[in-house]
């Protein structure tokens, strides 16, 4: 058996291991403590923004949607080419998620569907009370569009960079253009904690209700006294000394994973009935996963057809996402649109893309495609 390719692995820096080790030998092992602060700074830092640290990207995207006022009986728009946390989070606050197709150029959340959505809830008396705006496979949504057609309504932005850290447009970073903004360090994104995220903005004042919410709305006091209800969503010092040693790392993962975009579209782009994920010119993307695309008119094959060649060479590859309004789960809520994430999703894989993919381990994925086609 050929050794495992997989889609998206944590890489290592070489500092992460002696960093936990200072961890504990401090014994600040649970959660919070030194490496917490200073992973919050450091990211706070290169985002010119405030950071609270958290267990996961989605606990960032539930605590956002709290900050903004979000509760029961509130209507959402969503992103519909996206993960399920994208929206999960809006059942989580018992409001109702109203999803909104993407744009063919980009595969972002598309301007013009939503100025029209907004148009016709405001005649209708029943504006959303925020709008989650996802910065799908690295690259940043039109925000210079978005954020003026949600300012004509007073409606602020989630913005969701999970999948979007080190990735620009308009000359700035993802994760700085909504009220507030949430990122994950899931093992497979572009930098790890194991399990992580961040709640990240502008506004200094969200940022210290985030905190407060996520360690348990504790007030202030020698007593346990609670007039909130609150969650244990902060991040543990130990992983924030891995977030800490990924840091250095972070401008060669961004470097590596788009040298390996290009080269997947050197090498792959020219066959007839091949294409890749648009990249607006205006954007610079992570390029955190290579979405390839298969012209079904051209090339007879499906891309679950492709998978699972893939994987008898032992090769992780992944459906792009599934849009929301295609899960049953989310069947009873509205869409706008819905065609042009259901074309993407219907002809598009997501191809081994981690930073520590070797030059040799993307030979083999590129040979297993050409053979396959």
């Amino acid at each position: 058996m050929k050794e495992r390719i997989f889609l998206s692995p944590p890489d290592m820096g070489g500092s992460e291991q002696g960093l936990v080790a200072e961890a504990f030998a401090s014994n600040w092992i649970a959660p919070l403590g030194p490496f917490v602060d200073r992973f919050e700074q450091e990211l706070g830092a290169y985002l010119d923004s405030h950071v609270c640290a958290l267990a996961s990207g989605t606990s960032a995207l539930h605590l956002g949607l709290l900050t903004l006022g979000v509760g029961a009986g509130d209507r959402v728009y969503c992103s519909d080419f996206t993960f399920s946390a994208s929206c999960n989070v809006i059942r989580y606050c018992n409001a109702e998620p109203v999803f909104i197709d993407s744009e063919p150029d980009s595969w972002q959340m598309d301007p013009d569907l939503l100025a029209q959505k907004l148009d016709e809830d405001d005649k209708a008396g029943k504006l959303p009370k925020a709008v989650v705006v996802v910065d799908l496979y690295g690259i940043c949504a039109d925000f210079e569009r978005i954020e003026k057609i949600c300012d004509r309504y007073g409606i602020p932005i989630l913005e969701d960079s999970a999948e979007a850290l080190c990735s620009t447009r308009f000359g700035r970073h993802c994760g700085t253009f909504g009220k507030v903004s949430g990122f994950s360090f899931n093992g497979n994104k572009i930098i790890t904690t194991s399990g992580g995220g961040a709640l990240v903005s502008k506004d200094e004042s969200i940022v210290k209700r985030a905190r407060f919410l996520a360690t348990q709305a504790r007030e202030p006091g020698p007593c346990y006294h609670h007039l909130t209800i609150g969650y244990n969503y902060r991040l543990s010092n130990i992983l924030a000394a891995v977030g800490c040693g990924q840091m250095k790392v972070l401008d060669r993962h961004f470097e590596r994973r788009r040298a390996i975009n290009q080269r997947y579209m050197a090498e792959l782009g020219n066959i007839d009935g091949i294409g890749f994920m648009p990249e607006p010119g205006d954007a610079v993307s992570n390029k955190w996963l290579t979405v390839m695309t298969i012209d079904p008119n051209v090339i007879k094959k499906t891309p679950e057809d492709l998978r699972l060649a893939l994987e008898s060479e032992n090769i992780e590859a992944r459906h792009a996402w599934k849009p929301m309004h295609l899960q049953p789960v989310f069947e009873p809520f509205e869409c706008v649109g819905g065609a042009v994430c259901e074309e993407i999703f219907d002809r598009s894989i997501c191809l081994p893309s981690g930073s520590s993919l070797t030059d040799d381990d993307q030979t083999r994925v590129i040979n297993a495609v050409k053979k396959y086609l």
